[in-house]
């Protein structure tokens, strides 16, 4: 026991030295480890004191080159300000010299046109005026002088193709027109069938002007009967039916009733055949069935006594002649001038005019837009916004202007020429008018001393302006204005 307690007792001493040297070295260590983190730091510290030493010396230069800049730009304001100071002034000083001298020229003003008054005995107003009168003439004849230069420009570019596309499409389309009239001659195999027409106490004649709505005329003319009547449908169905009649040779009401029916339907179908002929033969397909049954009836319609049938073929030729010369829609072109006039086979039965009564029904059977508003631009009614609707209205015109295509009564032909040079004397300088071939020129004789070269320019549009508002007639009119000044002396 005594030796083991020997033993554990050397083992604590031993224990206990070895706790006492760990210690120390953990003293000496923890003393040199501290040495160590102090000098790092101070190193540290001082690193940290030398760059914010830096910063700061940089900061304080920046601040003082600021400051610097600041005071030149302080030194400049100063400067600009004096400056801007010096101008005020100046300004001001100048306004008040102008403010001074507009007075004094206001004043001289107001004298200079007091003595001018003086001078002239004119008013300011009655000088204002005088000056504004010759300058109207002036800008008068300068617009004068303008409007003939551009004409003439105009008809020298456009003259020459124009008349090359029109006398082509004129030559190509050449049609002769037969003068239709208001009466029909239906031939009598002898005069007794005048006394069968008739019948008792004129039964039969009574008949058939009622049925038929026209007039029968038996005179003297040997054996002949004139139809006569304003509806050309109506005056065909009892050319037809008389002519039925006669061939049958039994005429009675109810024989004549029968015709009067059988005429009405062959009438119907040649109509609808006449449509469907004049479509074909233009190259128009596609019309609805109404459209076609009254171009048919357009067959029977005269104007000026020209068949209307015929000049809307004609029109439709022309116009796509005229289409394929320039580029413009042959189709349309041709479509549209065959349609122009188809208010005219119903215009005695609706009101209105033609142009409008053709809208509306080009309208309802579903024509496309460019059709309906060539139809309704070809007598100028609203301005033509097509090529293609241009070319109908000179397609139209032209196939109504030219020579043999219509006639006038003499009646109408004269009240026409009469009105004519009524319209051209009624202007102030016009001293002479005379209406020449068949009213489409009119030659105006104006006085020299009165209206000069530049004016008759004015006048001949003027002229022009009011036929065309007052005055209906076919084609065209030609308005020829003359100034003509003499110098006569007798030698003695």
């Amino acid at each position: 026991m005594y030796i083991r307690k020997i033993i554990a007792e050397r083992k604590i001493k031993s224990a206990e030295s070895e706790a006492k040297r760990i210690i120390e070295d953990a003293i000496k260590n923890a003393e040199t480890r501290k040495k160590e983190i102090l000098i790092e730091a101070k190193d540290e510290a001082h690193k940290l004191r030398n760059e914010v030493e830096r910063e700061n010396k940089e900061r304080r230069n920046e601040l003082k080159k600021s400051e610097k800049r600041l005071i030149r730009k302080e030194e400049t304001l100063d400067n600009k300000s004096l400056i801007i100071e010096k101008k005020e002034e100046n300004l001001s000083r100048k306004q008040k010299d102008l403010l001074s001298k507009e007075e004094k020229l206001n004043h001289l003003y107001n004298k200079q046109k007091e003595e001018l008054e003086k001078i002239s005995s004119l008013s300011s107003e009655e000088a204002k005026e005088m000056l504004i009168n010759d300058i109207r003439k002036e800008t008068e004849k300068e617009a004068a002088i303008i409007v003939k230069e551009i004409e003439r420009d105009a008809k020298e570019n456009a003259e020459r193709k124009a008349r090359e596309i029109i006398s082509y499409a004129i030559q190509k389309c050449s049609a002769d027109h037969v003068a239709e009239t208001t009466v029909s001659v239906v031939n009598l195999p002898n005069d007794e069938m005048k006394g069968r027409i008739i019948g008792r106490e004129g039964r039969n004649i009574r008949a058939l002007e009622t049925m038929t709505g026209i007039d029968l005329i038996i005179d003297d003319t040997p054996e002949a009967v004139v139809i006569s009547g304003f509806d050309p449908i109506r005056r065909e169905i009892a050319r037809i039916a008389l002519e039925k009649l006669i061939l049958d040779g039994r005429i009675h009401p109810a024989r004549i009733e029968e015709m009067v029916e059988k005429a009405k339907r062959d009438v119907e179908q040649q109509i609808k055949e006449e449509g469907e002929k004049a479509a074909f033969d233009v190259g128009v397909h596609g019309l609805h069935i109404e459209l076609i049954k009254l171009l048919g009836r357009l067959k029977f319609r005269t104007s000026y006594g020209q068949n209307v049938l015929k000049h809307s073929i004609e029109v439709a030729h022309l116009s796509g002649i005229m289409a394929a010369e320039l580029g413009a829609d042959i189709k349309t072109a041709k479509r549209a001038g065959l349609l122009h006039d188809i208010g005219k086979a119903v215009d005695h039965e609706i009101e209105g005019n033609h142009v409008t009564i053709g809208e509306d029904l080009t309208k309802r059977y579903k024509e496309g837009k460019a059709i309906v508003h060539a139809v309704a631009a070809h007598h100028g009614d609203i301005e033509p916004q097509t090529v293609e609707a241009v070319l109908v209205q000179a397609a139209d015109a032209i196939s109504a202007a030219r020579p043999g295509a219509r006639r006038e009564t003499l009646e109408t032909y004269i009240k026409r020429l009469e009105k004519l040079e009524e319209i051209s004397n009624s202007f102030d300088g016009v001293e002479k008018s005379y209406a020449i071939q068949a009213g489409r020129e009119i030659r105006i004789i104006v006085k020299p001393e009165e209206i000069n070269d530049s004016g008759i320019i004015l006048v001949a549009k003027d002229i022009v302006k009011k036929i065309e508002d007052e005055l209906e007639y076919p084609g065209q009119i030609k308005v020829n204005v003359i100034r003509e000044t003499r110098a006569i002396e007798y030698a003695k």
